[in-house]
């Protein structure tokens, strides 16, 4: 495989990924722009109201799978080495 090239879904693939969404009743959402810079100072939305955004069911699978309790809101910039969860702890 040419190097830069994965192991993609096509435009096909796309397609019926997207028809089976509609077909269940899903909507999904567009991709946000990925290489859009964060505004600088921009408040981060607080926990609470994060947690309320997400449907019930959703955090009840969460908790049974993973567990997973909301602790705290971050934002790690791309591209910094040793940014992001657990940065800075040793195995």
């Amino acid at each position: 495989m040419p190097d830069g090239e994965g192991d993609w879904p096509d435009e096909t693939d796309e397609s019926s990924f997207l028809s089976d969404a509609a077909a269940r009743g899903e909507t999904p959402a567009p991709a946000r722009d990925r290489n859009a810079a964060p505004v600088v100072g921009e408040k981060l939305p607080a926990l609470d109201d994060l947690v309320a955004r997400v449907p019930a069911p959703v955090l009840g699978l969460l908790d049974d799978l993973f567990r997973a309790k909301f602790t705290t809101v971050r934002r790690y910039s791309p591209g910094v080495s040793g940014a992001g969860p657990g940065a800075g702890t040793s195995n």
